[in-house]
């Protein structure tokens, strides 16, 4: 009897494998998006939550590099603050239990995500604006959300260790922050305008638009 399933993979080979696979995911979400009827909003936040716990599962082999932060910055953007945190929560505590480990850091990383989500809500009118989404701007906000939501989580470690251990892992963590946000420029570029392009056709009525438009921020 082969054992054809037991080959060792490298690093480079498996992060190719599990890109791959997530190009196949990506696929199939677009597919499955068209399937879904118009204003279908929860239907799409389900669909990205499928898409966010995979990219931070496949993805882990890139320290800090995941499309999460993207994700729902673009969902508070054409959702709301509210779907948005629901995303966030929803794929932090997900991907937490199936693969990522469970623990504090999993509520610190659900607040993080959907408070970068109030921010895509609160500038929703300058991201999105005629329907297009201003890229580069879109970018610079997900960088900085990047570095912001690393600071934030790393508060978590007060839950074992003493405050003056606090400043020495944010130092020591700085690469890695700056992976997060260089990583969240790389999927703007990638993901961003067809993402956008998707989630404008499960968007709410143009009566709920109004009000929401009319709101002060």
């Amino acid at each position: 009897m082969y054992d054809f399933h037991n080959a060792a993979l490298s690093p480079n080979q498996s992060l190719f494998l599990n890109v791959a696979i997530l190009s196949i995911i990506v696929l199939s979400l677009i597919r499955s998006e068209r399937s879904l009827r118009d204003q279908s909003q929860w239907g799409m936040l389900i669909l990205l939550a499928v898409f966010g716990v995979s990219g931070r599962i496949l993805l882990d082999p890139i320290p800090n590099v995941q499309p999460v932060t993207v994700l729902v910055l673009l969902a508070g953007a054409y959702y709301g603050a509210p779907r948005a945190l629901a995303l966030a929560a929803t794929i932090a505590l997900a991907s937490n239990i199936i693969f990522m480990g469970h623990g504090p850091w999993t509520l610190f990383q659900a607040i993080g995500w959907g408070a970068i989500g109030l921010v895509g809500a609160n500038l929703s009118n300058h991201i999105v604006v005629g329907g297009r989404i201003r890229i580069g701007l879109l970018a610079i906000i997900a960088a900085a959300s990047g570095l912001a939501f690393n600071w934030f989580v790393s508060l978590s470690i007060l839950f074992e260790a003493d405050s003056s251990m606090l400043v020495p892992y944010l130092l020591n963590g700085l690469v890695f922050d700056l992976y997060h946000a260089a990583g969240n420029v790389v999927f703007v570029a990638w993901m961003a305008s067809p993402l956008g392009e998707m989630m404008a056709r499960h968007r709410s009525s143009p009566a709920f638009e109004l009000v929401r438009e009319g709101a002060p921020n």
